[in-house]
């Protein structure tokens, strides 16, 4: 992929200072630059290197001052940082929308559809009464069960499976590895002791704009569906149960786990390792500290939880502030009895 630098000033809103017809075809580390390359400088502590860079053009902020010459061309756009950010979403988004057609082998069952400007990678494997949109990108290794529904412009990354029964909305990316729509985990105790398996015979929904991480399992409704809602972001590596419903824009960190039929409002955010136990509902715009443990429903708003088990940070600091000195405690107290 090759751009002018005027196209991607046009891009950035910005102004080339140099000749615009120059032409560049990768992103750069300003340190490493090398001609065809274009980076950023946001950081002052990087400016050392654009005095020596090799790099084609360098995107700069609009009220940036060299302090010495260079040779490199510069673009300046309002913020910096903000418009090589832009410039990577653009780069990433062209990326996936490259590839088309259909690399063998690769198999689609003939009562599935498949969208125009798709693309289905080796290996892949599309079940019975599909209906997958345009410019959907399946990769190589992917599996994808019977009667699923895929909208338009989802990118599927290598090695996913996605159960039967699935629907996944528009604009989505699931990354290498997940695992969307298996079983829930349910089982029945026996009088004997053993576990009878409940049949899981509902399903999973993504709705527009949802991605989900490498590694990731959403588990299948038992009945009805597991819904996650427009736009929330789920990292790697995170489990969420079934007949779970996460919120419009929450995101959810690495390792997280929602036990079954928990609801997490929108716009939360679930950090690391933080486990959230089943049946309880969390409210909107609630964060949930790194390995904090949820064992009860958060009725309001807004709110903050940290440790375990998790309660309001607030008290959580003011406690911390006393336990942490437990030992010094527990050694002025001894000598208090002694002298009583």
């Amino acid at each position: 992929m090759e751009f002018t630098l005027g196209q991607l000033a046009a891009l950035l809103g910005g102004k080339v200072e140099g000749d615009e017809n120059q032409k560049v075809n990768r992103l750069d580390k300003i340190q490493e630059g090398s001609p065809g390359g274009i980076s950023f400088l946001s950081n002052a502590k990087y400016e050392p290197h654009l005095y020596d860079t090799k790099a084609t053009a360098v995107i700069v902020s609009e009220d940036f001052k060299a302090s010495k010459s260079f040779t490199t061309t510069l673009i300046r756009v309002k913020d910096a940082y903000s418009g090589f950010t832009t410039l990577l979403e653009a780069y990433a988004q062209f990326s996936k929308m490259a590839l088309v057609g259909v690399e063998e082998p690769s198999f689609m069952h003939e009562s599935s559809s498949f969208g125009e400007n798709g693309f289905r990678g080796a290996f892949s494997y599309i079940g019975r009464s599909c209906q997958i949109g345009v410019q959907v990108k399946i990769h190589s290794q992917v599996y994808i069960g019977d009667r699923v529904k895929i909208g338009n412009n989802t990118v599927i990354h290598p090695g996913v499976r996605i159960c039967s029964d699935t629907v996944i909305g528009a604009n989505c990316e699931i990354h290498p590895g997940a695992v969307i729509g298996a079983d829930g985990f349910g089982f029945a105790p026996q009088v004997d002791g053993t576990y009878k398996a409940i049949p899981q015979i509902g399903n999973v929904i993504l709705e527009d704009e949802v991605s989900i991480g490498a590694n990731t399992t959403v588990d299948r409704a038992t009945m009805g569906s597991t819904l996650i809602k427009k736009g929330a972001k789920i990292d790697n590596q995170v489990q969420i149960a079934h007949n779970v419903i996460v919120g419009e824009n929450t995101v959810i960190a690495a390792q997280a786990g929602i036990s079954g039929s928990t609801e997490i409002g929108k716009n939360c955010v679930i950090a690391g390792k933080a486990g959230i136990v089943g049946h309880i509902k969390i409210a909107d715009n609630t964060t949930v500290g790194a390995n904090t443990g949820v064992s009860k429903s958060v009725r309001e708003p807004g709110q903050t939880l940290f440790g375990y088990m998790g309660f309001d940070l607030k008290n959580f600091l003011k406690s911390y502030s006393i336990f942490k000195n437990l030992d010094a405690l527990e050694k002025r107290i001894k000598e208090l009895e002694k002298k009583g």
